[in-house]
């Protein structure tokens, strides 16, 4: 079982928050307990009113998450324990679907089986050249667990999807950039100026209008009515129209038109 050490949190001045799986040891497999870990790491942290952003990493640089922990879910026999094991997994990654800040998956490595649904959770999702990601559940005869088959129809459409799940394809990110899976490449590795620069002007946003906009994703994702819909986007129209970053912001660009 892991340990408490086994999830590191490193917060900057700046609003961004890195959550980061460090078992490489153990190819960042997700036993139950890391998922607690995750999801008790990204409530906390996504809840303080500084924070802008959550990275979620894994160490090393072969496996962003490797699945499950097959030793932790070998006690998994019956349909009661099956059936709790899936809702206490999804429950941990619904915690990051449903994080009021945006949450950006960094691929240092191969995100396969459980660790692909994990970074389906994720809003985005970052490849380093030499990552992939895998719904390769069905080598082990099973199907997709924790709600991320859910996220990979709604990502990449039915076709896509069964191909993946059917062939346990292991997509890189040039293929996972033009299918939707992936939101950049990361050439210089999960450290360098590529994500700094996909960083930059996300940490640039004032804090309320990036919880604005997972507002929402948070709708669109869960398939509410259009009603509501709107009404999280009017809510949020109306708190970051009223804040003062706006009207500073507004000032500034007055001022420019006027020289």
């Amino acid at each position: 079982m892991p340990s408490g050490n086994e999830i590191v949190v490193d917060r900057r001045a700046d609003g961004l928050c890195t959550i980061t799986i460090d078992r490489p040891q153990k190819h960042n497999a997700l036993a139950r307990s890391v998922l607690a870990a995750i999801a008790s790491a990204v409530d906390h942290a996504s809840h303080l009113p500084q924070t802008r952003l959550l990275l979620l990493k894994g160490a090393g640089d072969k496996y962003f998450a490797a699945g499950g922990d097959l030793q932790d879910l070998s006690s998994v026999r019956d349909e009661a324990a099956t059936n709790a094991m899936a809702d206490e997994a999804r429950l941990a990654l619904d915690t990051i679907r449903r994080a009021p800040v945006p949450v950006i998956a960094v691929l240092n490595g191969d995100a396969i089986g459980g660790g692909a649904e994990l970074a389906l959770a994720c809003d985005m999702r970052l490849q380093a050249a030499t990552a992939r990601i895998g719904f390769i559940q069905a080598r082990l005869a099973i199907t997709s667990a924790w709600g991320g088959g859910a996220d990979l129809f709604q990502l990449v459409g039915g076709a896509r999807a069964i191909r993946m799940m059917s062939r346990c394809e292991l997509v890189d990110p040039q293929q996972a950039l033009a299918w939707g899976l992936a939101d950049g490449v990361l050439n210089d590795g999960p450290d360098g100026s590529d994500l700094q620069a996909f960083l930059e002007p996300l940490l640039a946003v004032a804090p309320q209008v990036l919880r604005g906009i997972k507002a929402q994703a948070i709708a669109w994702r869960f398939g509410v009515s259009s009603d509501v819909a709107r009404a999280v986007e009017r809510d949020h129209l109306v708190r970051t129209w009223l804040h003062e970053d706006h009207w500073a912001a507004a000032d500034r660009l007055l001022a420019r038109s006027k020289r």
